[in-house]
């Protein structure tokens, strides 16, 4: 089986036209397809989609197919998108101009799953699915990943060679490799599923579907996945706390007894801690796992709960890399067992950056600015922990400066000396990737 698989840095130059404008800031080489005043950049039915607010969106009754002005082969695409009661509509990739996209390429399902109108699906027809050919994956109890009507919802696409992945909300829905399906499951011919390249677009049947942040990376098909923290040599004196293998070097946290609390651990006998210290590692192998060569991945799912260094630390230095998998994603790093170093989405939440000390009360609290990338792009924090003061850089810009962090537990004494840190998770997925530190 042919196993073309994409990378996570690097990529081919996009240029001409909208294209040429690539984010400065975001180092790993997307490029905005759609420039949030109007259809620059796009052809086909552009009567049939307008942009209003930023946002780009179908007409209902109208629609039809709106492409990107330019042919794509491998690329890896996200956006953002948000579907009212019973819309549909698609994205198709490489596909050809002027012909019915979920055959002359492929239909990537953009639909209300729990919608009335589709209360009788074919398995192909849900979202995500590659229309016809490769049904989406549901969750156990027969629900989809998407959010309810009316939320938004962040999906990312990979088109590498033969290899077609969508990743919706953090869950990977289909992981599919075209060379090796024999059958179709509608029983249909799809001449253009094996298209080495084509044309971008939604596929619009009639109903409003918004979408925003749309923005793309192509890159070189023969790609390979390289290990996240193999592949980037720690700054130097730092060690890898997350050998992009497994979790060595890190325990659960559970709530159980409040063991969540440094003050309830540093009572507990040895036997106590140690029942407990076993029932959070139960949860923490369920929920938190390696994914993507290299990316340590919380699934976001009810009954999983923080991830903590098995060591206690005092002053250090560490640097984090970090992903949202999910439109207002929120989490945090507890900083000697307390928290926290705030992650969220800073562009969807109060316009407030990540970074900032979220819990303290009688110091600073905000993020000096926003500093955060988007939705499913990488940041990295920078963080320094010296005495009870901590300094936070954001993509390197400074967002906490030399303040103090309040013990968060027992406001009448200053943070503990040496405690865990702790990845912190409020039910949304999220994923992280070189986490290097340095003792003091």
């Amino acid at each position: 089986m042919k196993k073309i698989v994409l990378g996570l840095m690097a990529a081919l130059a996009v240029t001409g036209g909208v294209f040429a404008a690539e984010d400065a800031k975001n180092c790993e080489g997307f490029v905005s397809l759609f420039n949030g005043k109007d259809l620059t950049g796009w052809i086909g039915s552009t009567e049939g989609y307008a942009v209003e607010n930023g946002i780009l969106y179908s007409h209902p009754k109208k629609g039809g197919n709106l492409y990107v002005d330019k042919e794509f082969a491998d690329f890896i695409l996200r956006f953002e998108f948000k579907v009212p009661e019973n819309a549909n509509n698609g994205l198709g990739i490489r596909c050809e101009k002027g012909k019915n996209a979920a055959y002359s390429g492929m239909e990537l399902q953009v639909l209300d799953d729990r919608g009335s109108k589709y209360t009788k699906l074919q398995p192909y027809q849900y979202h995500g699915s590659i229309y016809g050919v490769v049904p989406s994956k549901k969750q156990k109890d027969g629900s989809t990943y998407q959010k309810p009507t009316g939320e938004w919802n962040f999906q990312e696409v990979r088109a590498i060679g033969d290899h077609i992945m969508v990743i919706l909300n953090g869950e990977v829905i289909v992981n599919a490799y075209l060379d090796d399906i024999s059958e179709t499951v509608d029983k249909k011919k799809h001449p253009g599923l094996h298209n080495k390249k084509g044309y971008i677009g939604w596929l619009g049947h009639g109903a409003r579907v918004e979408w925003r942040n749309i923005r793309i990376k192509e890159v070189a098909a023969d790609y390979k996945i390289v290990n996240a923290t193999d592949n980037v040599n720690p700054p130097k004196g730092f060690i890898a706390l997350f050998d992009g293998k497994g979790l060595t070097n890190w325990k659960g946290v559970t709530r159980e007894n409040k063991f969540d609390n440094p003050l309830v651990r540093q009572k507990a006998t040895p036997e106590e801690a140690e029942k407990i210290q076993r029932n959070a590692d139960g949860l923490m192998r369920q929920h938190w796992i390696v994914r993507d060569h290299g990316i340590l991945y919380f699934d976001g799912k009810k009954g999983g709960y923080s991830l903590a260094t098995a060591k206690d630390y005092a002053d250090f230095e560490m640097y984090v890399d970090w992903r949202l998998m999910s439109v207002r994603g929120d989490s945090g790093l507890y900083l000697r067992g307390s928290p926290q170093v705030q992650i969220w989405d800073a562009h969807n939440q109060w316009n407030i950056g990540s970074g900032g000390l979220y819990n303290n009360k009688k110091n600073p609290s905000k993020a000096l600015k926003i500093a955060d990338e988007l939705v499913g792009d990488w940041n990295t924090f920078y963080i320094k922990m010296v005495g009870e003061r901590v300094t936070v850089k954001l993509n390197g810009e400074l967002v906490v400066d030399n303040t103090v962090l309040e013990n968060y537990w027992d406001r009448k004494q200053p943070i503990f000396p040496k405690e865990q840190i702790e990845l912190q998770c409020h039910g949304d997925p999220l994923e992280f990737r070189n986490i290097y530190i340095r003792e003091l």
